[in-house]
């Protein structure tokens, strides 16, 4: 059903699609509403209720844009798209951004007409397999059935690695991750490979979650990001530096919670940040006061990341390489300056 009604969507929206040369942030400023291109339903990424909410890390990064360019993070319109309606849904305008668990590549961001903001979490193919099979590793996978999801490169990624280890398989390509589900739980493949984190989350729509296992292996690096259309600097800088403003907000120190009492705080980098002196707003053609509504309303990286994906989510991922750079990890932005 979701399928059909993001094709319906996409359809509907083709008339008013903007020309790839727009001006977006002029677009979205008359419209009063980001429109922002998502997965047809990826748990702790983007999935909506039965009410019809969306929720998810890739919600929250369409929610932060939003609050920065209209200063309400609930002027968002979500539109459901398959990995193979994505790219094109962005390149005709039907979509004002990506945030859909996209993973960044030379041939995507240089031949697409389409340009990645930056890595929002940093990701890599990993394998699930049920407990029952005594698979403890990927390299005990020889003559498996493998299911991948069509258009993605998990499937020239399982290629290489089988290849590269002499083992042999059974590709099962399918068009879609729910198809994916369909399939591995109904016994069709022994093995489901996509980015790790994505078989955490499609985990929880099995039968019986508890009896899977996500093995240690991880063969690729797929840094996830946001993508605009090529040749739109201005709305290409507002989304780049909307990323960069929740990262900016955890290495400071800024929340949900205390972004107000900043306004006031006694360390200039704070104020400066949040709007209360310098004119970074003024650079991005934004409000004074961008990045204080994107922290104010929904939060930091960290707490972005935490609520959908870490700990205190049903995914319950580690921050591990995602975590900031002076915490270990690979998570860095320019200062707001």
């Amino acid at each position: 059903m979701r399928k059909i009604c993001a094709t319906a969507l996409l359809l509907g929206s083709a008339a008013i699609a903007m020309p790839a040369a727009a001006d977006t942030f002029d677009i979205v400023k008359q419209r009063d509403k980001v429109t922002c291109g998502v997965s047809q339903g990826v748990a702790g990424f983007s999935a909506p209720d039965d009410a019809g909410k969306w929720s998810g890390f890739d919600i929250d990064f369409c929610r932060a844009i939003a609050a920065a360019v209209l200063g309400d993070p609930e002027k968002v319109s979500y539109v459901p798209l398959s990995t193979k309606e994505r790219f094109t849904a962005l390149q005709s305008g039907s979509v004002d951004v990506l945030s859909r668990q996209t993973t960044w590549t030379l041939s995507r961001d240089s031949s697409l007409g389409i340009r990645f903001v930056g890595t929002a979490y940093y990701d890599g193919q990993g394998f699930m397999v049920r407990k029952e099979l005594g698979v403890d590793s990927a390299l005990k996978l020889d003559g498996a059935t493998v299911c991948t999801e069509q258009g993605t490169t998990t499937e020239q990624n399982v290629a290489d690695y089988f290849g590269a280890h002499k083992m042999k398989y059974e590709p099962v390509v399918i068009d879609s991750a729910d198809g994916i589900i369909k399939a591995f739980d109904g016994g069709r493949c022994d093995v489901y490979t996509t980015d790790a984190s994505a078989l955490y989350a499609q985990r929880l729509k099995l039968t019986d979650p508890a009896g899977y296992v996500v093995l240690p292996e991880i063969i690729s690096k797929e840094p996830l990001g946001p993508a605009v259309r090529q040749g739109d600097d201005k709305w290409f800088n507002i989304v780049r530096w909307t990323l960069f403003a929740l990262l900016e907000a955890e290495e400071l120190g800024i929340t949900k919670d205390n972004a107000e009492a900043g306004l006031t705080s006694e360390n200039p980098a704070i104020k400066r940040f949040l709007g209360a002196e310098g004119d970074s707003g003024q650079q991005l053609g934004l409000d004074p006061r961008w990045s204080y509504n994107i922290i104010s309303k929904v939060g930091n990286f960290g707490e972005i990341f935490e609520h959908n994906l870490g700990q205190s989510s049903e995914l319950k991922i580690d921050r591990g390489i995602n975590a900031l750079w002076n915490a270990g990890g690979l998570m860095y932005a320019p200062p707001v300056r």
